[in-house]
């Protein structure tokens, strides 16, 4: 009961990072815990992602082969996929933040820890086990955000389109957006492919965290 009603409180205390940490040592759970927990989360996202631009891009697909029935309809479908697009890009980019920010926290705790040993072996293994985990994390970090990236020249496009189409919603509007189609495919494309690269560095360092 008491560790129910201590995590319950965790939301109260996601403004002070010191605290909301502290909380959860309390029931056991400790930075790396959630380190972990929050590439899970972010690689998570980055499913999703990919998922939800793929569908967007089906949807301007079928949108520019219209050859009849309510052009509305298929206008209103484009933009919830474009908003659906738009809300999966800001979870994963929250997500990246928020690994981000654990991840400078355990790595400050690891640094002043450091410090206490007096057992010299032990404290060299330590630091060579923080590098080697700091060198990891890096890459993983710039493997994601290199990925984030690449979202928002497809969100910007979509904008557009969806922009246009609002507008000017008749058969000649199509067919003036046609030629964009290509271009978005291309970018969602090396999105997917940015995404993959994520997705498996993200498995790669949580394989290698859990089995520290």
């Amino acid at each position: 009961m008491k560790k129910i009603i201590l995590v319950s409180l965790l939301i109260f205390l996601a403004g002070c990072q010191s605290a909301y940490y502290a909380a959860w040592e309390k029931v056991g759970v400790e930075k790396r815990d959630i380190l972990v927990d929050r590439v899970e989360d972010a690689k998570d996202s980055q499913e999703d992602a990919q998922k939800q631009f793929s569908s967007a891009l089906d949807e301007f697909s079928q949108l520019i082969n219209f050859n009849g029935g309510e052009l509305q309809d298929v206008y209103s479908q484009l933009k919830d996929e474009f908003e659906a697009s738009e809300e999966s890009a800001s979870t994963l980019s929250n997500r990246i933040n928020k690994v981000e920010g654990v991840a400078e926290a355990l790595f400050d705790e690891w640094e002043d820890e450091l410090e206490k040993y007096t057992n010299a072996k032990l404290k060299r293994e330590s630091q060579k086990q923080l590098k080697d985990t700091q060198g990891r994390y890096t890459s993983l970090v710039r493997t994601m955000r290199k990925a984030e990236s690449t979202m928002e020249p497809i969100l910007s496009a979509l904008r557009d389109n969806v922009l246009y189409l609002k507008h000017n919603l008749n058969a000649s509007a199509i067919g003036a957006l046609q030629g964009e189609f290509n271009g978005i495919k291309k970018e969602i494309k090396q999105f997917v492919s940015e995404m993959n690269k994520a997705i498996a560095e993200s498995n790669s360092f949580i394989s290698s965290i859990k089995g520290q």
